[in-house]
């Protein structure tokens, strides 16, 4: 699989998971009701599902890289949905989280 194909996947894998969360906070604490929730639920398990076509054997890995992948995610998520500004910090913050990513993911293991 090339590195592009696993970049999308953990693009993929962040708008489901990201997107889900997003759906259940707005069934729960804006009272949008059960269908919101409903479908946070399932774009939650699509989230799970997605991860596991990865090609890395090693879910440890996996997660540990996707969790610098949610951070990022999640920040350009409140700017393009929510409106939310993000401050230099965390700007750096989460372009180290994709540093570490990087590192986990693709660097040369022998």
């Amino acid at each position: 699989m090339t590195i592009v194909c696993s970049l999308l996947l953990f693009v993929l894998a962040a708008l489901a998971e990201i997107g889900g969360a997003w759906l259940v906070w707005q069934g729960v604490r804006e009272q949008r009701g059960l269908l919101w929730i409903g479908a946070g639920v399932i774009a939650l398990g699509l989230y799970g599902f997605v991860a596991t076509l990865q090609p890395d054997a090693n879910f440890g890995r996996i997660l540990a890289a996707y969790g610098g992948v949610f951070v990022a995610g999640s920040l350009g998520w409140g700017m393009f949905v929510d409106g939310f500004r993000p401050d230099r910090w965390d700007v750096i913050g989460a372009l180290v989280c994709l540093v570490g990513v990087a590192v986990i993911i693709y660097a040369p293991r022998g």
